[in-house]
C-alpha cells in the first residue's frame, strides 16, 4: 500500500507513530511526506531525524524546509555567517511562519549530526510520480503553479511547487492526480475544516494548523486521522 501525508509542523512523534499504526502501516507500505515537517511546534528535528532511519517513508521538499536550507549557514559556519540582505530576509520570514523552534532545536546539535541533517534535507526531493489502485498520481508540496498541460514537471520553477496556493476551480492532469499539502483545507472554506479536500483532479491531505496529521491511502484513497 502507499500512503501520502503532509504538513506535521513540528507535532509529537507519537501522535505520527500513532496514526500510521490506525492505518495499519507495515514495513512492506511506502509513505509519501509532501514536506513541513518542521516549523511551528517543538518536534520538529526531532521528526525529520525520525524519518531519516525509516526505509519505507520519504520526505519531499515542502515550502518551511526550503527555508530551513537557505539559512543552512548559519548553523553549519560556527553559527555566525555574514548573512546578505536576501539571506536575512529569508531568515525574517522564516521565524515570522514558525521558525523559532527549529532554530533553537538545531543550535543544539553537534556538527556531525547537523551535518547528516542537511544532507538528508537536501537530497529531498521537490516531486514525485506514483502508481497505486489503478491510479497516477502527481504528488508535490503545493500543487502546480502556473500549470500547463504538457509541461514537464521537471520544468516548473522551485516556486512554483513549494510556494503554490491553489484555487477549488483549478485543473490539472485528465490522467493523473495531482496530491499536495501547504494550503490547509479550511482556507478553501470553512466545510472542509479539519479534513482531506478532493476536487476532480487534486487532493489537498493538510487538515490544517491545530489539527493531527492525516494519512491518505492512495490504493483506496482510504482516509485516516490521528486521534
Amino acid at each position: 500500500m502507499i500512503y501520502v501525508t503532509s504538513d506535521w509542523h513540528g507535532c509529537e512523534l507519537k501522535t505520527v507513530k500513532s496514526l500510521f499504526k490506525k492505518a495499519g502501516f507495515t514495513e512492506n507500505d511506502f509513505c509519501f511526506v509532501l514536506g513541513n515537517v518542521i516549523d511551528c511546534g517543538e518536534n520538529g528535528v526531532e521528526l525529520i531525524e525520525w524519518l531519516m532511519e525509516q526505509y519505507n517513508v520519504e520526505l519531499l521538499l515542502g515550502s518551511h524546509e526550503s527555508m530551513l536550507l537557505m539559512c543552512e549557514d548559519m548553523f553549519i559556519n560556527d553559527g555566525a555567517p555574514e548573512m546578505n540582505d536576501a539571506q536575512m530576509a529569508i531568515l525574517k520570514k522564516w521565524n515570522e511562519m514558525g521558525g523559532m523552534p527549529t532554530i533553537s532545536a538545531l543550535k543544539k546539535k553537534k556538527a556531525d549530526e547537523l551535518e547528516y541533517i542537511f544532507e538528508y534535507l537536501n537530497d529531498a526531493p521537490l516531486f514525485e510520480t506514483v502508481s497505486a489502485g489503478g491510479r497516477d498520481f502527481v504528488l508535490t508540496h503545493s500543487g502546480l503553479g502556473g500549470f500547463k498541460k504538457g509541461k514537464k514537471l521537471g520544468d516548473y520553477a522551485k516556486e512554483e511547487i513549494l510556494w503554490n496556493t491553489p484555487k477549488l476551480s483549478d485543473r490539472y492532469f485528465d490522467e493523473a492526480t495531482v496530491v499536495f499539502g501547504h494550503v490547509p483545507t479550511y482556507e478553501f472554506g470553512s466545510e472542509y475544516e479539519g479534513k482531506m479536500l478532493f476536487t476532480e483532479t487534486w487532493a489537498d491531505v493538510n487538515p490544517g494548523e491545530g489539527y493531527s496529521p492525516a494519512l491518505l491511502r492512495l490504493d483506496d484513497m482510504k482516509e485516516f486521522y490521528a486521534d
